[in-house]
């Protein structure tokens, strides 16, 4: 078999490491953590625990909304990635932004990134109490209904298990310890592992 029939084989394919950019905020940046602490390190490593190759970039900004990430997208998700989860919301919600205005710039990101034939991973988040239960109603749909419109799968709460668990988040109350990253890993890891399954099905 010659060096390019080798390439192009899908034993060449399926052992080439997935490139995925983690595309969110201070949750994905990991801050207040030693840069191997944070979430796309972890996740990383535990994919790769179970043979799973893959090359991911944290591409998270503390403090970034869902428009701030909009507006750096491009240059943000190189060319060659091939998969990003999508982590973005909880600063609209703490800071009581529109959903409105929330829904418009990920519906752009994912539209963008479909445009660019880049899988999605959508990470789901829920608004806080403090603005009242309807606006937490709208915040919340949004990342079901758009997953549902752009036919990418959710992991319904990026924080499930996490969230308003002192001892698993720093002292802000916000940002979880490291043993809360490996928490959210643990929960994630079986969608995450079905998500790339089907990238790797369709690489030639």
């Amino acid at each position: 078999m010659t060096g390019q029939a080798l390439a192009q084989s899908p034993a060449a394919a399926s052992a080439r490491p997935v490139k995925i950019v983690a595309f969110g905020d201070s949750l994905t940046a990991g801050l207040g953590l030693p840069a191997n602490q944070s979430f796309p390190v972890r996740l990383q490593k535990a994919l790769e625990s179970k043979g799973i190759k893959v090359d991911i970039i944290n591409a998270g900004v503390s403090g970034d909304t869902t428009s701030g990430g909009r507006d750096r997208l491009d240059w943000s998700i190189p060319e060659g990635t091939e998969a990003v989860i999508l982590e973005l919301g909880a600063n609209d919600a703490m800071r009581g932004t529109d959903p409105n205005v929330t829904r418009a710039a990920l519906s752009d990101i994912l539209a963008r990134l479909k445009a660019r034939r880049i899988a999605v991973l959508l990470c789901g988040m829920q608004a806080p109490p403090n603005y009242g239960t309807d606006y937490a109603a709208r915040f919340n749909a949004i990342f079901p209904e758009l997953a549902k419109a752009f036919d990418v799968p959710l992991y319904p709460f990026f924080l499930e298990g996490v969230a308003a668990e002192t001892k698993l988040n720093q002292k802000d109350g916000i940002h979880p310890t490291a043993e809360g990253v490996d928490l959210i890993v643990k929960n994630i890891l079986p969608m995450v592992e079905a998500f790339l399954g089907t990238i790797a099905g369709q690489r030639s």
